[in-house]
C-alpha cells in the first residue's frame, strides 16, 4: 500500500477534518498527558488554517493543513527507503514535485522542514477545495517494500475511518479496553458528557479537558 492507495480511500475534506477532530478528542481523553498522545488537532494553528497531526514517539509523524485552499497532507516515515535521510538529503523524486501553488507554502513551512530547509516528507497528498479526489505526485516507488513511503502505517486510520479501526488501534497503543459505543459517539460528533469521558478514562474528567477540547474545535463541546 502506498499514497496512491490511500488517496483512493480518503474521505472528502470536510469528513476528513471531522475525523481528525474525533481522533484528537479520543486521544485527549485516553492520554491527558500531551507528551504521550498520538493524535492532535489545533483549530488555531495559523491565520485561516487548522492542523491535524500525528506523532508516534519513534520518529514517524504526519501533518494535515486545512485551509480555504483545501487540504495538504505530509507524512514522514523515518525508516522509509524514501526518506531524505536515506537519499543524500533529497526528497524522493515525485513526492512533492507536483504540489500545486496553493500549497507550496505548506511544502516550505518551517515546521515541516529540517535545519537545512529540506522538507521532512516521504508521503504527500493534497486536495483543493473544488477537486473531486485526492492527488499525489507521479512516483517510481522503490521495489521490494510493502509500504515504501509509509503511507499505510501513517494514514491507516484515515483510510479506514471506522470506529472499530480506532478501537483496535487504541486498545493496542494505550493497552486499555476502549468502549466502542463511546468511540462511535465521538465519531458522530455528538455532545460530550462527563459520563462518556469517565467511561473512556476514569482518571480524568470533562472539566479537566474542556479547554483542550475547545482548542480542537469538536462540535460536541
Amino acid at each position: 500500500m502506498t499514497s496512491y492507495d490511500v488517496a483512493r480511500r480518503l474521505p472528502a475534506i470536510g469528513d476528513l477534518q471531522n475525523l481528525c477532530r474525533s481522533l484528537a478528542v479520543l486521544d485527549t481523553i485516553l492520554s491527558p498527558d500531551w507528551e504521550y498522545r498520538y493524535y492532535s488537532f489545533n483549530s488555531g494553528w495559523a491565520d485561516g488554517e487548522e492542523m491535524a497531526s500525528m506523532r508516534n514517539g519513534s520518529g514517524d509523524e504526519y501533518s494535515i493543513v486545512f485551509s480555504a485552499a483545501g487540504a495538504y497532507m505530509r507524512g514522514f516515515d523515518h525508516e522509509s527507503p524514501m526518506s531524505p535521510y536515506a537519499n543524500d538529503g533529497d526528497v524522493w523524486p515525485g513526492v512533492i514535485d507536483d504540489v500545486p501553488s496553493a500549497f507550496r507554502t505548506c511544502v516550505e513551512e518551517p515546521a515541516f522542514t529540517d535545519e537545512d530547509d529540506t522538507p521532512v516528507v516521504t508521503a504527500c497528498l493534497w486536495r483543493e477545495t473544488a477537486d473531486t479526489r485526492w492527488s499525489h505526485g507521479t512516483i517510481d516507488f522503490p521495489a521490494g517494500h510493502d509500504d515504501p513511503d509509509g503511507a499505510n502505517r501513517l494514514f491507516h486510520l484515515l483510510a479506514d475511518p471506522s470506529p472499530e479501526a480506532y478501537q483496535r488501534f487504541a486498545e493496542d497503543y494505550y493497552e486499555v479496553p476502549v468502549n466502542l459505543e463511546a468511540v462511535r459517539h465521538i465519531y458522530a460528533l455528538r455532545p460530550l458528557t462527563p459520563a462518556l469521558v469517565s467511561d473512556l478514562n476514569a482518571a480524568t474528567s470533562l472539566p479537566d479537558l474542556a479547554e483542550e477540547i475547545r482548542g480542537i474545535g469538536h462540535p460536541g463541546l
